[in-house]
């Protein structure tokens, strides 16, 4: 019987928080880093997932304007690696726990958008995400679990969040746009559900397929950089409302990122917390309060 987790993508700011929330929920786990397993190599993965009860892939190409430029090597590390993942759990016997993106979705709803609802990529990094996500639930329809987030901060990289207190320390006033919706999500909060969802899995207390991993409520980017000046002790009058055409990128974004999370039930499982309550205690770690103006 395979034993132990095993954590891809392990450096980067989600990984980070994986791996300490497997290690605190007493799980043995192998952190593999972007250095110490390239997940473009199937023999490679292959030899990683071995021995393993439950991968967690949260490696990813996560430039979102570079994927225009460069859409093969975004293909190959969001669409074409989740398959090598998959096919080597399907050989181990293993759980694949894989994270997606809002981003597989057209940004156009009115309405949270359910886990069953149309997709339909609007830019280069959506497309090689919905890659990925379609290569897993082939490969595993019975221990494959694609995990879709969005709107990330943490304390283990940069994020909107970082971005905003920096900025409050060397501008008197910050524009943000007012015309995107999402969920602002901790990846620590994050973390811990995707190890619940594992956990669930291996029990066969939750059935495979999509689900979606974003807090609860949702808001605009304005609406969030005002709620971390106030969390930070500054005024959020500072805060000032603008479009996202003052601000032009080559990939274009989804207007709209609200997620439903009804399949959370049927895991066992309820919703995540608030956005604001989850920004509130991430707010009180020390990587993210130590870098307050």
């Amino acid at each position: 019987m395979t034993a132990g987790w095993l954590v891809t993508g392990a450096g980067g700011m989600l990984g980070r928080d994986l791996t300490a929330v497997l290690r605190e929920a007493g799980h043995p786990v192998t952190a593999a880093a972007r250095s110490d397993l390239d997940v473009t190599d199937p023999a490679a993965v292959a030899g990683a997932v071995a021995g393993h009860a439950v991968v967690v892939n949260a490696a990813a190409f996560t430039d979102v304007d570079g994927a225009e430029a460069a859409p093969d090597r975004a293909m190959a590390v969001n669409g074409t690696a989740p398959g090598h993942l998959a096919d080597a759990c399907r050989a181990a016997g293993a759980v694949l726990v894989h994270v997606s993106t809002d981003y597989v979705l057209p940004g156009d709803a009115t309405e949270p958008y359910p886990e069953d609802a149309a997709v339909g990529p609007v830019n280069a990094y959506g497309r090689s995400k919905l890659a990925g996500e379609r290569a897993v639930l082939a490969a595993l329809p019975d221990r494959g679990y694609v995990v879709r987030t969005a709107w990330l901060y943490g304390e283990h990289g940069r994020s909107f969040v970082s971005t905003m207190l920096r900025l409050a320390g060397e501008r008197d006033t910050v524009d943000v746009v007012d015309d995107a919706r999402g969920q602002p999500t901790w990846t620590g909060a994050l973390a811990t559900r995707l190890v619940r969802l594992g956990e669930a899995a291996m029990a066969a207390g939750a059935a495979p397929g999509v689900y979606h991993g974003t807090a609860s409520g949702d808001a605009s980017w304005y609406e969030l950089a005002r709620a971390v000046f106030a969390l930070a002790g500054l005024d959020p009058e500072r805060v000032r409302p603008t479009t996202s055409d003052r601000f032009p990128r080559p990939a274009r974004r989804p207007a709209y990122s609200v997620l439903g999370h009804g399949r959370w039930a049927a895991a066992g499982l309820g919703p995540m917390a608030h956005w604001r309550d989850m920004l509130a205690e991430a707010m009180r770690r020390p990587a993210l309060s130590g870098s307050r103006p």
